[in-house]
C-alpha cells in the first residue's frame, strides 16, 4: 500500500515520517504515491487541496511530495521569528523537526508507468511496481515490468545519485501444498493470464496471479523477466482469509518455492519481505 499524496499535509507527514523513522531506529520502508482511483470526485479538494488542474490530481501529488522531501531533507520551510528573543544565534530559516538524516533513503514511490518510474528516479526515490501498469502495448506484464525498472535504473544513473536504490515488484502467489489451498486457488491458477483492462481511465495491463505446485511455481516464476530485475518481492495475500492462513501462504513460500529461486528472506532490513541472494 501507499500513502496518498493528495489527501496529504507535506509538512506534517514530514514531521510523522521523521519521528516514526527515529522510534523504529531506521527501519521503515514508507510508500508513497498519486494514489488509486476514489469514488469521491477530486475528494482532495474537499481536505482543502485545491488549484490542480489533473482531473486524477497527479499535479497535487507531485506538489505536495515535492515539498515533502525538501522538508524530510532538512530544507528550511519557515523564517524564525526573533521578535521574541526564544532564540538567540539561531538560522533565520528554519527547518521541520524532528529530523531524520536519510529518511528519504527509505522512502519509495509507487509508479504505475513507465514514464513515471524514471520520474521516481530523478526525485532519488526507492520504486515501488505493483501488480498493475496504466499502460497497454502489447507486450507481457513483467517484459513491460522488466521495462520499466531497467529505465529507472537508467535514469537513477543519469540523475547522479551516489547511493543504491532499491526496486520492489509486487505478485500474487499461492503455493498448493494442501487440499485447503487447492479448494481455494487451484481455479485461479487453472486460469490465470496477464489481462488487459481500464483503470482510472486508462487503458491498463493487469499481472496473472500464480497459484499452482511448488514446482509448477518455480518453473513460472524463473520465467518471470520483472521479478529477477528486481531486489525486493511483496507478496500480495487475501485478506478475507484471517492472519492464521495468509501466515500459511507466506511460509510455504519461504520454504517449497523461495530457496529454489535463490531468494532469501530479508527480515533484518527496514522491509519484510523476499530479497534476490546476491
Amino acid at each position: 500500500g501507499v500513502i496518498d499524496m493528495r489527501y496529504e499535509n507535506p509538512l506534517y507527514l514530514a514531521e510523522e515520517v521523521a519521528a516514526l523513522d527515529l522510534l523504529t531506529d531506521q527501519r521503515i520502508a514508507i510508500g508513497i504515491s498519486r494514489g488509486s482511483p476514489e469514488q469521491a470526485r477530486r475528494g482532495w479538494e474537499t481536505f482543502g487541496y485545491t488549484g490542480g488542474v489533473d482531473p486524477r490530481g497527479a499535479d497535487v501529488a507531485r506538489a505536495h511530495t515535492a515539498q515533502f522531501l525538501d522538508a524530510v531533507r532538512g530544507v528550511p520551510q519557515a523564517d524564525l521569528d526573533t521578535s521574541g528573543g526564544m532564540a538567540p544565534g539561531a538560522s533565520s530559516r528554519l527547518r521541520i523537526e524532528p529530523h531524520a538524516p536519510g529518511v528519504d533513503r527509505r522512502l519509495w514511490w509507487g509508479a504505475g508507468s513507465r514514464e513515471t518510474a524514471e520520474w521516481t528516479a530523478r526525485q532519488g526515490l526507492n520504486l515501488m511496481s505493483s501488480t498493475l501498469l496504466t499502460e497497454a502495448t502489447g507486450e507481457g506484464f513483467s517484459h513491460l515490468q522488466a521495462e520499466q525498472i531497467r529505465r529507472y535504473r537508467e535514469a537513477w544513473k543519469e540523475a547522479g545519485h551516489d547511493w543504491t536504490p532499491r526496486v520492489s515488484v509486487s505478485r500474487s502467489i499461492f503455493p498448493i501444498v494442501s487440499e485447503v489451498d487447492r479448494k481455494f486457488f487451484a481455479l485461479r491458477g487453472e486460469d490465470s493470464h496477464d489481462q488487459i483492462g481500464i483503470i482510472d481511465g486508462l487503458q491498463s495491463t493487469f499481472g496473472r496471479t500464480y497459484a499452482a505446485e511448488p514446482d509448477v511455481l518455480v518453473e513460472q516464476l524463473a520465467r518471470d523477466e520483472a521479478l529477477h530485475a528486481a531486489d525486493t518481492l511483496m507478496l500480495t495475500i487475501p485478506s478475507q482469509l484471517g492472519v492464521d492462513f495468509n501466515l500459511h501462504i507466506l511460509q510455504a513460500f519461504a520454504e517449497h518455492v523461495a530457496p529454489a529461486l535463490g531468494w532469501q528472506p530479508n527480515t533484518a532490513g527496514p522491509v519484510t519481505g523476499y530479497s534476490l541472494e546476491a
